[in-house]
């Protein structure tokens, strides 16, 4: 099985991944490799709650910084602590080990029917 099986991206480059009942949230490698070297990271306290679209977190690297777009409406569950500590992660595993937030969503498949599959995302960057 892909990485990338299951993954729906939006034209901003966030992903986002159904796993055991939540959504996992995070960018996309090609957002990574844009950015270059990741130096910074600032996401949300857990509970807070965002609508699809909302700036979420923000991160910098080491050529700008930029905001992060909530691809899908939720309420943060969990955050990557140890990608805030070690931002460096989502250079070397975007997908893996560099996710940003966990969320449950209610609106989901209300919310991605505008996201790309991984596939498509990638296809539509050539």
């Amino acid at each position: 099985m892909s990485i990338t099986e299951g993954i729906l991206c939006s034209k901003s480059h966030e992903y986002v991944q159904e796993k055991d009942g939540k959504y996992i949230v995070g960018l996309t490698d090609y957002a990574i490799e844009q950015l270059g070297d990741i130096v910074f990271l600032e996401l949300p306290e857990v509970g807070a709650e965002f609508a699809k679209g909302e700036v979420f977190a923000t991160i910098e690297s080491v050529k700008a910084a930029s905001e992060i777009y909530m691809p899908i409406s939720g309420k943060i569950v969990e955050i990557n602590e140890t990608v805030v500590d070690n931002p460096e992660i989502l250079n070397e595993s975007p997908f893996e080990k560099g996710w940003l937030v966990k969320i449950e969503s209610e609106t989901a498949s209300v919310d991605s029917v505008d996201l790309l599959e991984y596939d498509d995302y990638k296809e539509e960057l050539a």
